[in-house]
């Protein structure tokens, strides 16, 4: 068998190369970040980590033993922009500090981030000192969140919740049904923020909305994480929603 000669060219993310770490019952960021990182020169690649099919603290935490491993999944011949491990309660309860240790100890990355980091970035960008917060979960994972954020600076004087535990419904909750609680926790005053909690929710097509109606900054777990990690790498998000990402781009 003779061979045929071949060339090599560039990596594929010659703007920037991104790696995200998905929960395996999540069905929703990977699906937004393939939206957001749409140009050809923006590189995505996604790895799975096993989590479990009703959220609370435990199976949070158990994450923790298998980041490193998820990580170390994505491509080994890629040097990384970033890499995001999508999930705002797991990198609440495990640590953002431990994740990052994780993941830039298990694939070759220049930054790294987690939801709670990129939000808290975020709000900072936009000078929100007194925040809402929108959770699908149960008192025990939401709450935490909530001291996280507030632990950082902010007020959360706010939050409503639709009680959930199962992530099989989380990502089927109606983004209309997103939309109402976001107005309802808006429109009870006071606030100059709102932040949707989780990286499994379907906010991507109403914050333009729910900011229009409300006036004020809404963020999500995965637009705050995109554009974390759009910031990390050097990137403009030009036709991402909401104000945090119209700031980005200029």
């Amino acid at each position: 068998m003779s061979h045929f000669p071949y060339q090599l060219t560039t990596p594929i993310g010659s703007a920037a190369t991104l790696g995200l770490i998905v929960l395996q019952a999540d069905e929703t960021v990977e699906q937004d970040f393939q939206r957001l990182f749409a140009a050809p020169d923006q590189a995505l690649y996604v790895t799975r980590i096993p989590s479990g099919a009703d959220v609370t603290p435990e199976t949070l935490r158990q994450m923790e033993r298998d980041l490193p491993h998820a990580a170390s999944l994505l491509p080994p011949s890629v040097a990384f922009s970033t890499v995001g491990y999508a999930c705002t309660s797991g990198a609440t309860m495990i640590g953002p500090d431990r994740v990052a240790e994780l993941i830039r100890g298990a694939c070759d990355t220049q930054a790294s981030t987690d939801p709670l980091t990129a939000a808290r970035a975020a709000l900072r960008a936009l000078g929100i000192t007194r925040l809402g917060i929108v959770s699908p979960y149960v008192a025990s994972v939401a709450e935490p969140v909530r001291h996280a954020l507030g632990a950082a600076g902010v007020e959360t004087p706010e939050t409503l919740s639709f009680g959930e535990s199962s992530e099989a419904r989380v990502a089927r909750i109606d983004p209309a049904s997103i939309r109402a609680a976001a107005l309802e926790l808006g429109r009870r005053g006071g606030l100059d923020g709102l932040f949707l909690s989780c990286t499994n929710l379907r906010t991507l097509d109403v914050i333009d909305e729910i900011e229009a109606e409300l006036g004020i900054p809404v963020v999500s777990s995965n637009l705050a994480l995109a554009w974390h990690m759009a910031t990390q790498a050097g990137l403009a998000l030009p036709h991402a929603p909401g104000r945090l990402m119209r700031q980005l781009a200029g």
